[in-house]
């Protein structure tokens, strides 16, 4: 039993690994970030390949006698039409989409059967979710605040040049370009991994019995501060805002991620 926890947590961590590579494609148009997701979704493709075959042939039984078992048929089904689409075509929305969905459904599957095939190892499983689901959206909020650091050193910059101070300080700021390229980095990194945080704490709220409440204060206030950084996003790479405007964004983004997480999380229902 301990064996297949241990594979299912392999499963998720390459699901989410392939999903960071996807969105980093996804937004750079970044082909070593493409097949670096491509194969680790491959892997999971052939872990849930022969989970699937042995349910067929040894326990002869087809994974579609009840909506729980047909989540990891579906899965499976996602994650092989992506492999085949990404392989054939370059279709970047949709292959990203598709494993979210696919990441999604998967963990469902994993947080609503590991109890019953696992018993002690199935809830501790489902339990480990809420320690991943923390860790992932603090170091996303670390990624989040190197953000601003860079781009307070980039406005800061940008202001002794302004003011053609040429004194020692200019130069150990370090260059803008790299400054607001850094910055940017920081935000693609944050993203992904505060978008899994946020899937893996839906799903264990739902699975885990204890009172899960879509309108606390926490879980609107983790959301708004992903939609925050989506705009971001969308300025950057789709309206191509650089320099000092998209870095007074930033900044004000992460000053709502800050109010999010010391005053949201004091009001929350269930978030410590």
């Amino acid at each position: 039993m301990f064996e297949l926890k241990w594979i299912y947590e392999l499963i998720l961590l390459l699901y989410g690994a392939s999903l960071i590579g996807y969105f980093i494609d996804f937004i750079q148009n970044n082909r070593k970030a493409n097949r670096m997701a491509f194969w680790l979704l491959s892997m999971v493709w052939g872990l849930q390949t022969f989970f699937l075959l042995a349910q067929v042939f040894i326990e002869e039984n087809f994974p579609i006698v009840n909506v729980y078992d047909s989540l990891y048929f579906y899965s499976w089904i996602l994650v092989t039409f992506s492999l085949i689409i990404n392989r054939l075509f370059r279709v970047d929305f949709f292959v990203f989409f598709a494993n979210l969905l696919g990441f999604l459904v998967m963990l469902l599957y994993i947080a609503t059967r590991a109890p019953n095939t696992l018993k002690d190892q199935g809830l501790s499983l489902v339990h480990e979710m809420l320690v991943v689901h923390i860790t992932l959206a603090l170091i996303s909020y670390g990624f989040f605040t190197l953000s601003f650091i860079f781009s307070i050193m980039y406005l800061l910059q940008y202001r002794l040049l302004k003011q053609k101070k040429w004194d020692a300080k200019l130069f150990r700021l370090g260059d803008l370009t790299k400054l607001d390229h850094f910055s940017y980095i920081a935000v693609i990194l944050g993203v992904p991994l505060l978008l899994i945080a946020l899937i893996l704490g839906v799903t264990w709220g739902y699975t885990s019995g204890d009172t899960f409440y879509w309108y606390d204060s926490k879980t609107l206030g983790s959301i708004l501060v992903l939609l925050v950084y989506g705009v971001y996003l969308f300025l950057r790479v789709v309206k191509g805002y650089q320099g000092r405007s998209i870095s007074i964004f930033n900044s004000a983004a992460f000053l709502f991620l800050l109010i999010n997480f010391l005053l949201f999380g004091s009001l929350s229902n269930f978030h410590f």
